[in-house]
């Protein structure tokens, strides 16, 4: 459920794994809510709707948190992408999304240095992902203040104390292993635009995970690329993070790879 839905990747990758594992009586839906009517919304689709649970996209993954009980990972993080029905409890998997991905990837986190990319919401729940891995996080925004109130945040909400901000122009001189890109920017049709500014030089030899995953290469990638590093898109992490939530309503091992290939097709019908 979000306002809009239409470009979302994750019916088709869901229903490919409800397929496979020939679960032929479950279907995942597209729910265009519009943001006014979000209370009522919600307590149609669990009492009314038959439905198990829903995902839950901008701009609604704050407005559901006062009718749903947060676990601790969504509280923490302020805002709910998956919610069961049954016990309308509510989750967020984008922390699980990501740390599989990296895992999935071999990117080693515990005791590396990580600098993040953005203060939005992503960017939240990549802190509060690496940091539980064991990473030193850095955050740089080019909002200096908007990184700081969201750090400040998450020292309340969640107890993290150990990341910190820097302008770009200083993180930029540290030993970073890795770099998570948790903004929109270069996020298709603004292909041209990256969260890298062009008068820093990107560091050499370093892990670039994007988010983005449309375009599947970004004008970030290249320039980590073209600087001798290794680069990964976002694709993964919707998928794991899908695979989390398709656990958390089914009780089943969600096919990751069948997942994956459906929303690459997906993705590659919407060029």
């Amino acid at each position: 459920m979000g306002w809009p839905v239409e470009h979302s990747l994750s019916p088709a990758m869901h229903n490919a794994a409800f397929a496979a594992l020939g679960m032929t009586d479950w279907r995942y839906d597209l729910l265009p809510i519009q943001p006014d009517i979000v209370r009522q919304s919600l307590k149609i689709l669990r009492d009314e709707g038959g439905y198990t649970g829903v995902n839950v996209t901008v701009p609604h993954k704050q407005a559901v948190m006062p009718y749903v009980k947060p676990d601790a990972i969504a509280q923490a993080l302020g805002a709910a992408n998956t919610i069961d029905f049954r016990n309308n409890s509510a989750t967020n998997t984008d922390v699980a999304g990501l740390i599989d991905d990296l895992t999935a990837n071999s990117v080693k986190l515990n005791g590396e240095n990580v600098l993040i990319l953005g203060a939005g919401g992503a960017a939240r729940a990549a802190v509060y992902g690496l940091v539980h891995a064991g990473a030193n996080v850095t955050v740089t925004n080019r909002t200096a203040e908007r990184a700081q109130i969201m750090l400040a945040d998450l020292t309340l909400s969640a107890g993290i104390r150990s990341a910190q901000f820097k302008p770009l122009e200083e993180a930029a001189q540290n030993d970073f292993s890795l770099v998570v890109n948790c903004t929109p920017v270069g996020m298709w049709p603004n292909v041209d635009a990256s969260p890298w500014s062009d008068d820093v030089d990107f560091p050499a030899g370093v892990t670039l995970y994007d988010m983005i995953y449309r375009p599947e290469r970004t004008r970030l990638i290249e320039t980590c690329e073209s600087r001798g590093g290794r680069a990964i898109g976002g694709l993964g992490m919707l998928v794991r993070q899908g695979a989390a939530a398709f656990k958390i309503w089914t009780g089943k091992a969600a096919p990751v790879d069948v997942m994956y290939e459906a929303a690459q097709a997906a993705l590659a019908a919407k060029k």
